[in-house]
């Protein structure tokens, strides 16, 4: 009579170890579909760059280049004859709504990622066949303040965005989150000794574009970027702001006054002895023209 006691101990014990191992099992799990979810995993991607999806789910940019070549919009690019050299490098980064089609000797065909301003989202909505069914092969990663890109059902642009995801599913849309934002500003200011907001100024399309390539690729090769002096010189050559709009202002010009502006401006020239500073650590160099750094 004395054993069956001890043997009802036993199995109480073995059910709750049994238990106890099933819950253990079960927050293994969980750890594990967080990290595989969120990111913090291996091979997740890069964090500050997150995909517009109609279900919600968490997916950042997963990718990686050896050698990258990033395309300025810059005037400088016209008669570079360029475009064979540009379609040769592994990624091709452009900015905004930069065109390729009749520029093809100077600036490429190829475009495997493009980085867009929330500014310039309405372009590329108002010819969405050619951007996200056409170019599905491309990715866009956009930036924008936090009024425009929030994702509470009043960012403008983020439906906007979402609206296009779920139009063509195959398309692959990325937002800079907020904390990468934020980071962007730190980096600034670290740079310059300067409060971006404080300034009034913009980050440009270029200064993201220039931290995404740092972040994705092993070497970049910058075409049509002017160096921080070269609006200084008496033998600059005067260049249209944009290859692709060639009767608006002059680049220089469009520099000189977003750098003097108070509010709402970009610090372009700023940002190009940034660029310059970076070419210092990083490998990167700058052709068309090409840099003495």
């Amino acid at each position: 009579m004395k054993a069956q006691p001890r043997v009802q101990m036993f199995r109480r014990r073995w059910i709750c170890l049994l238990c106890l191992s099933l819950l253990l099992l079960l927050w293994f799990g969980h750890l594990i579909v967080r990290d595989a979810e969120y990111g913090t995993g291996q091979n997740t991607g890069l964090r500050g760059y997150k995909r517009i999806r109609t279900d919600g789910k968490s997916q950042f940019l997963d990718i990686h280049c050896d050698s990258c070549a990033l395309v300025s919009s810059s005037g400088q690019m016209l008669y570079a004859n360029a475009g064979e050299e540009i379609d040769q490098i592994g990624c091709v980064i452009r900015m905004n709504n930069a065109p390729t089609r009749g520029f093809e000797k100077d600036v490429g065909g190829r475009t495997s990622v493009r980085v867009v301003s929330h500014t310039s989202v309405p372009l590329l909505v108002k010819n969405e066949q050619y951007y996200f069914r056409q170019e599905a092969d491309t990715t866009y990663v956009v930036w924008g303040p936090e009024r425009n890109m929030r994702q509470d059902g009043k960012g403008p642009v983020f439906n906007l965005l979402l609206k296009m995801a779920a139009k063509y599913p195959k398309a692959k849309i990325y937002a800079i989150t907020r904390e990468k934002m934020e980071d962007c500003d730190n980096v600034f200011q670290n740079e310059t000794g300067k409060n971006r907001r404080k300034t009034g100024a913009f980050l440009s399309t270029g200064f993201f574009t220039m931290i995404l390539a740092m972040d994705m690729c092993d070497s970049i090769t910058v075409f049509g970027m002017i160096d921080n002096n070269h609006c200084s010189r008496a033998n600059r050559s005067v260049v249209p702001y944009h290859y692709y709009e060639q009767n608006r202002v002059s680049e220089c010009r469009m520099y000189q006054v977003h750098e003097s502006t108070r509010r709402g401006g970009h610090r372009f020239i700023t940002e190009k002895l940034i660029y310059a500073r970076w070419a210092t650590r990083h490998n990167i160099q700058f052709k068309h023209p090409s840099w003495n750094l």
